[in-house]
């Protein structure tokens, strides 16, 4: 099992180990090849090295010699891929990577291992000792960590005295043990100190691991690179490995850097490079020197590095010098021409510092008249807004006042995830306050006078409205240079998700359809003739029908809506509107009537038999107007063509023809031709009464003349773009807002 788990950690970590290294060399220039003396070889299986180290089969030249051969690498080929061992395979110490940059080499080391049975008795496993010759282990890349309940493990070396260090690893039951902590419980650790050529560990137990057996069987301990290991509780029970790498530190031995360079003979640091004498062990080390990179025990291995290439520090001109580089700027131009430094500057006479003077001053001067206007702007609207709201004071009395505050706080300071739908007047966002209530705060989105206006408009209208099919003002906020207006939430959507979105298909029934409609046409005809001051809704369409949890309709969006004076029957107003909904004479007249409304109704009402959109680019040209459609399926006498699946299946051929005579008499071109919305919402609700006296069920008969006149007929999710996820029904090919206005 510990070799099984030794494979899959070693190779990856060689490999990683080998990336980093050719990393290092791809980096000399491109005339540096060799790391090795000419002649010799410089792998060994998986293991790539660099003089000093060699190989002794390619000849006694091709790594340092001194007394131990210590940078010998023995290189077994009987095995595959072969093996490279440290200086010669009887010390069975197997090679995984070796650094001349970091002067360390990396080899594999036994783990030391005190098993015990369920009587105590105890068996120890492997040899744990190691005697180096010039190699000392690295203090800073090494941990010595022991693992077991209960286990004391101490390693003991050489550093021309003895010396000892340890620690103590206890737990009483697996509960207690945390994964990937080595801090007493379970596994413990402590560092290895310097200096250090030879180590031999000892692990023993106080009590035989007895009451921990069943899953502690063994106390197990070695010296290990620093986050090779990771802790685990599955460790205790079975330790997961027999060998585990350990990091040597390596230099040129027996001599310090100052003694080392009055031998020019034996002298190891070639051309561009320099000695220090080494932090862990005894001996010296070389080095390239700054601006130079390569193997420095190497004649011509340290390599001059072309800063213009690798480090492009230069915003100037760059020229690579020997171990350095040069940046000067071009003719005209002065400084250091480094990029980090003051760069390449033109060199400016006094006329042309005049100039920049004067364009330096008129764009503050620009900047500064920008700015005032901004500021004279924001104060005119904040005027406009204070005036509008004193001129309509008396209106809005019943409407509550929020602060700007409550409403950040209500929408998490107007996230996106509170996002309930966008349109042309402003962004819909989905509030909760402190008691729970649930709102829709809408935003404007532009602050300009005829966006103040249109909230103001709407939030007048609402408060002089209170009927139960119109969607409900709770108050408004005017503290910040937006209006924001506060609604009841409606949780359903609108009406268009639910008879235009495929995933809603089952939503609606005919009744429901039924119903809602004459819900809505109820509402509209309140506004008409029961309100104080008639309302004109002036952009009736399915997005703004609002449906609640029990399916109920509620009017909503009055931010182009009209007041219009009790003896008045029309209004010359700027035309708005939404294309597919938009009253033909009204579009030709600018005249505003009530009958506007009735059109508008008439296209929802169609909507509502047919599952088609008001305006679909998808549809053919001659089917792109819903109301111009309609009108043609029932000059031709194909009704049924297009009516939708569900309401054929669910209504009465013969209601469901009274009712698309009505939405046909309701989109009639003329206005003074089609009914009143109070005719149509008395229309509409005799039909409910009758159905609730005397239900229609779909007989046989019923259903085979609807399959005589069905046809083949568009499909319900005609005109939808592939995905409408959003809800948003302000895409051009679904439905197009309108608006002219003069000067504007």
């Amino acid at each position: 099992m510990g070799e099984s788990m030794l494979l899959h950690r070693l190779p990856l970590r060689v490999v990683l180990l080998l990336c980093t290294s050719v990393a290092l060399f791809s980096i000399v220039t491109a005339d540096i090849v060799q790391t090795t003396k000419p002649g010799c070889a410089n792998r060994c299986g998986n293991l790539t090295f660099s003089y000093p180290f060699g190989m002794n089969n390619t000849g006694d030249n091709c790594y340092f010699k001194e007394k131990s051969n210590s940078f010998l690498i023995f290189c077994d080929d009987s095995t595959n891929p072969p093996t490279p061992y440290l200086f010669d395979k009887s010390t069975n110490i197997t090679i995984v990577s070796t650094s001349i940059e970091k002067h360390e080499i990396s080899i594999m080391v036994f783990v030391a291992k005190d098993c015990y049975n369920s009587s105590g008795g105890s068996s120890y496993q492997n040899d744990p000792s190691i005697i180096l010759a010039i190699f000392p282990i690295s203090a800073a890349k090494n941990k010595f960590i022991a693992v077991g309940c209960d286990t004391h493990a101490v390693f003991r070396g050489q550093q021309g005295s003895m010396y000892a260090t340890g620690c103590l690893s206890s737990c009483g039951n697996i509960s207690d043990v945390i994964n990937g902590s080595c801090s007493g419980i379970g596994c413990c650790e402590t560092s290895i100190p310097r200096d250090a050529y030879q180590y031999n560990i000892s692990v023993t137990s106080y009590h035989n691991h007895v009451g921990i057996w069943e899953f502690n069987p063994c106390g197990y301990a070695f010296v290990a690179e620093d986050g090779f290991f990771s802790f685990s509780t599955g460790d205790l029970y079975n330790p997961p490995l027999n060998m585990v790498p350990i990091v040597l530190d390596w230099s040129i031995p027996n001599e310090t850097c100052h003694d080392a360079k009055k031998n020019t003979t034996t002298y190891m640091c070639q051309e561009n490079s320099n000695c220090t004498d080494a932090e862990n062990g005894n001996g010296y080390q070389c080095n390239c020197l700054e601006g130079f990179q390569g193997n420095p025990y190497l004649q011509n291995g340290c390599q001059d590095i072309d800063e213009c290439v690798t480090l492009k520090t230069c915003s100037g001109k760059c020229t690579n010098l020997p171990g350095t580089y040069d940046c000067s700027c071009p003719r005209g131009y002065r400084g250091d021409g480094r990029t980090g430094g003051k760069g390449c500057t033109p060199i400016i006479d006094r006329s042309t510092h005049v100039a920049l003077g004067v364009s330096i001053s008129f764009l503050l001067i620009l900047l500064g008249g920008n700015w005032y206007y901004w500021r004279f702007r924001q104060r005119k609207i904040k005027r406009q807004r204070e005036k509008l709201l004193s001129e309509h004071e008396g209106s809005i009395e019943s409407a509550r006042i929020f602060t700007d505050e409550e409403l950040k706080k209500a929408t998490d300071h107007y996230h996106e995830s509170r996002i309930l739908g966008q349109g042309g007047q402003g962004t819909v966002y989905r509030g909760i306050f402190p008691n729970n209530m649930v709102v829709a705060i809408k935003k404007a989105k532009i602050l300009d006078r005829s966006q103040v206006e249109e909230f103001i408009n709407e939030l007048i209208i609402l408060s002089q409205i209170n009927h139960r099919n119109v969607v409900k003002l709770i108050g408004c906020c005017f503290e910040t240079e937006f209006p924001l207006l506060v609604y009841e939430f409606v949780t359903n959507g609108t009406l268009s998700d639910h008879i235009h979105n495929c995933r809603h298909e089952s939503t609606l029934s005919w009744r429901a359809r039924l119903r809602i409609a004459g819900e809505t046409a109820g509402a509209l005809s309140y506004l008409h003739y029961d309100a104080s001051t008639q309302i004109l809704h002036r952009d009736i369409k399915s997005t703004n029908i609002l449906l609640d949890e029990n399916y109920t309709a509620k009017v909503a969006d009055f931010g182009a809506s009209r007041l219009v004076p009790l003896d008045r029957t029309q209004l010359t107003t700027l035309v708005r509107g939404t294309l597919g909904y938009l009253d033909p004479e009204y579009l030709q007249s600018s005249q505003l009537t009530k009958k506007s409304d009735v059109y508008s109704f008439g296209v929802v009402l169609a909507e509502l038999l047919t599952g088609l959109r008001a305006l679909s680019f998808e549809r053919a040209e001659s089917e792109r107007n819903l109301s111009s459609y309609f009108a043609s399926a029932i000059k031709g006498e194909r009704l049924f063509e297009i009516i939708d699946s569900r309401v054929l299946n669910e209504g009465n051929p013969k209601e469901i023809k009274e009712v698309a005579m009505l939405a046909s008499r309701c989109l009639r071109v003329k206005g003074e031709d089609r009914p009143t919305i109070k005719e149509v919402a008395m229309e509409l609700e005799g039909l409910m009464k009758v159905m609730d006296r005397h239900p229609w069920v779909n007989q046989s008969c019923d259903l085979e003349e609807a399959e005589q006149l069905l046809g083949e007929r568009p499909s319900k999710c005609d005109g939808i773009l592939k995905s409408n996820a959003s809800g948003n029904d302000d895409s051009i090919s679904n439905q197009v807002p309108f608006e002219i206005e003069s000067g504007r």
